[in-house]
């Protein structure tokens, strides 16, 4: 059933891609932004709608695109576009390091990971168990136990950084979550933060390496 929903799903993308080359670039973003919401998304779809959400004239949506499209194909020619789109010279939360890559590249492939492992898990289990019908030689259960846990971190904790694009003219980063908060900042959208938890109304962020907090109504997370 999953099999015959991502086919369709497939199917759908292809249509709006169609739409897209006829330059039906409504037609084409009404398929494209419910994929979208779902998790069903490519860096050149992103692309697309940025391209699609300028000629609107939603520039917001754009940067949000262009964004999200920064995430999974790092580079200066994103950022200067979204610099045109916001209207700034200078952004902040773009970089990203050797380490951010690997973990980037390591998470675009988490699934095929995982699939691997299950299968030396597989291939340790078939092992583990002809093993132990000789008597005359030892079991070693280390392997297949390594595997299961190793299936079970990069499963459950392998994840990228929790990431927000601020979206509000102006916003204001304070020193504590709290209206009366030492002002810290004051920036324009365009800018990234990394989420580090969430309170009430407030997000915890990464801001110039200090700990600060932002109003969540004035961010979008990616």
């Amino acid at each position: 059933m999953q099999s015959i929903h991502c086919q369709a799903d497939v199917n759908d993308l292809q249509k709006a891609d169609s739409l897209f080359e006829l330059r039906s670039y409504k037609e084409a973003m009404e398929i494209y932004v419910p994929n979208y919401q779902s998790g069903l998304y490519s860096p050149s779809m992103l692309l697309k709608m940025a391209f699609i959400a300028e000629g609107m004239g939603d520039k917001e949506q754009a940067t949000l695109y262009l964004s999200k499209y920064y995430d999974q194909s790092p580079n200066s020619q994103t950022i200067s576009k979204i610099k045109s789109l916001t209207g700034q010279t200078t952004l902040y939360g773009y970089e990203v390091s050797d380490g951010g890559r690997f973990l980037l590249f390591l998470v675009d492939y988490k699934e095929i990971i995982v699939g691997l492992l299950s299968l030396f898990l597989v291939f340790s289990m078939i092992t583990t168990w002809w093993t132990g019908r000789k008597e005359e030689k030892s079991t070693s259960y280390w392997p297949t136990v390594l595997l299961i846990c190793s299936i079970f971190l990069v499963n459950n904790f392998l994840k990228g950084p929790s990431t927000g694009l601020i979206t509000h003219s102006p916003t204001f980063i304070v020193s504590k979550p709290t209206a009366g908060g030492e002002l810290v900042d004051q920036v324009e959208p365009g800018h990234r933060i990394k989420i580090k938890s969430s309170k009430d109304i407030w997000y915890e962020i990464e801001w110039k390496d200090k700990i600060a907090y932002i109003k969540k109504e004035h961010t979008t997370r990616l």
